[in-house]
């Protein structure tokens, strides 16, 4: 939540004391190299990226955040994030100034931060930083949207304009749920059906419910591979006016912690070009695509070459 003007005023005192505090509760690099134990908040019920399974962290984030534990001689530590109104109150909660609910719990690292220029330098209404605190590094992974359907009921998807003659099924409040009710002036919101997941909504193709899906491209392969069935089909088309239809994952420290972030990115960067990161990817049926500054660099290769 957001303070109001007239509060600013009122709260200077005490920020000033925040601030002093939070400089205790986050734990500098030599602090975190000599606890044995790397703290990493990742998202729950997330899956295949954060998920728990028998009561033991699974996903391809929890692998990839013990591979980066690994590196820097250091166990992983899971901090469970549920998720809050924004991306800033969670970055809030468990990168800068702890949740109220548990004030001294901080994470040393965040994952599945979008790795952004514009969301990195945000600003307020009053014109300051919304994430000054927070340094924005190591992109590990590209995503996009992704829709899948059932060839028994649904032919083929060349466009999404053939949604507005079969139901197709979305997680409420969603970025799917929000394009497909408004593109082709909202033809298509008649044939939406809205279920609390993507999980649930993939389940309901399956019942026959709906004819079709749409959430991110990992999602949309983990649960293909769970279903494993022949008649469940990859969509291949594409969203017109819509925004951001690709975008690039990273992490997130503390400001004061850039030393850290320079040593996860060293530990990150070979995970990424040896494939290992990909092989991880692979293990839970998901394709993985190279962020933007890694496509970059293999673009120059092969220019020079």
């Amino acid at each position: 939540m957001r303070l109001g003007r007239w509060l600013v005023a009122l709260c200077l005192s005490a920020c000033c004391v925040l601030a002093q505090a939070e400089v205790v509760r986050v734990r500098a690099y030599d602090d975190i190299i000599a606890s044995g134990v790397l703290k990493v908040a990742m998202y729950q019920d997330f899956p295949p990226y954060s998920f728990v399974v028998d009561g033991q962290p699974r996903g391809v984030d929890v692998e990839m955040a013990r591979e980066l534990a690994d590196g820097l001689g250091l166990k992983l530590d899971v901090l469970w994030v549920a998720p809050d109104e924004t991306l800033d109150d969670d970055l809030r909660n468990f990168i800068w100034k702890g949740h109220y609910l548990r004030p001294n719990v901080l994470a040393d690292v965040m994952l599945r931060v979008p790795y952004d220029r514009e969301f990195s330098y945000k600003r307020n209404e009053l014109g300051e930083l919304i994430n000054e605190l927070v340094v924005m590094f190591g992109p590990y992974q590209r995503e996009r949207w992704q829709s899948a359907f059932d060839d028994r009921r649904l032919k083929e998807v060349p466009t999404v304009a053939v949604f507005q003659y079969h139901p197709v099924g979305v997680e409420v409040e969603s970025v799917p749920s929000f394009y497909l009710s408004s593109v082709f002036g909202g033809r298509m919101s008649k044939m939406l059906h809205h279920y609390p997941s993507p999980q649930a909504a993939f389940a309901a193709m399956q019942a026959g419910e709906v004819d079709a899906t749409m959430a991110m491209r990992g999602e949309i392969d983990w649960l293909l591979k769970q279903a494993n069935d022949s008649h469940l089909k990859l969509a291949e088309n594409a969203y017109p006016d819509m925004g951001k239809q690709v975008w690039d994952l990273g992490m997130a420290v503390h400001e004061s912690n850039r030393q850290l972030a320079y040593a996860l990115e060293g530990v990150l960067e070979p995970m990424i070009t040896e494939g290992r990161l990909a092989k991880i990817y692979a293990g839970y049926g998901l394709r993985y695509e190279l962020p933007g500054l890694y496509q970059d660099v293999e673009n120059e290769m092969a220019a020079g070459n």
